[in-house]
């Protein structure tokens, strides 16, 4: 009877001991700054990627042999797919380009270093060196671009270069918002050198 009490006693300080001692291990450190950030990781990544994007005039079924329309083709060395996290996007590191299509298949081209697509959000953010080149010649050229898909309304608060060949015109200036198609231009800020062509 003593020999096993001696041996519960014995397991029950084994685990007092151990439970101490893996209370005494926590960890108090207080981590700040990029430590603090917890680090993320794509679920997927493609290289090469190419996506087309098409759409039809009416809802197709499974065995429907319509015709679909392509509206843009996105291109990409590199793409890391975060669709795994709370709020999901993915993101073009190594830059991409856009070719849209309007509604007589002429092509307009975007082209940036680097960008982000909110899938949640339909918002589209592209950074550094982004060029609008339209199919009719006109040009835009700004650090920073936000495309709204939802809407089809493009809009940066950055500054910007419009070139405008058709009337000559090369219009500087800081934030700017406009539809896919350039028929609607709203420029917030223009400052320097703005060649105007007058009307005969």
């Amino acid at each position: 009877m003593k020999q096993t009490s001696k041996n519960n006693l014995k397991c029950l300080a084994t685990v007092f001991a151990v439970a101490i001692l893996f209370m005494g291990c926590k960890d108090n450190y207080e981590r700040v700054g990029e430590e603090a950030v917890r680090p993320i990781f794509p679920q997927g990544v493609a290289q090469n990627f190419t996506l087309t994007y098409t759409e039809t005039e009416k809802e197709m079924s499974t065995e429907d042999l319509s015709d679909s329309k392509v509206i843009a083709i996105l291109t990409s060395p590199i793409t890391e797919d975060f669709d795994n996290q709370d709020f999901k996007f993915r993101t073009f590191p190594k830059g991409l380009k856009v070719d849209f299509f309007d509604d007589k298949n002429q092509k307009s081209v975007i082209t940036a270093d680097y960008g982000i697509v909110y899938s949640q959000t339909n918002l589209i953010d592209l950074k550094g060196n982004v060029v609008i080149d339209s199919h009719d010649g006109k040009k835009l050229e700004t650090p920073q671009l936000f495309f709204d898909r939802a809407n089809n309304w493009i809009f940066t608060e950055e500054v910007f270069t419009y070139t405008n060949p058709e009337d000559g015109t090369v219009m500087d200036g800081e934030g700017m918002d406009f539809n896919r198609d350039f028929s609607f231009f709203n420029a917030h800020k223009t400052y320097g050198l703005m060649t105007i062509k007058e009307k005969e």
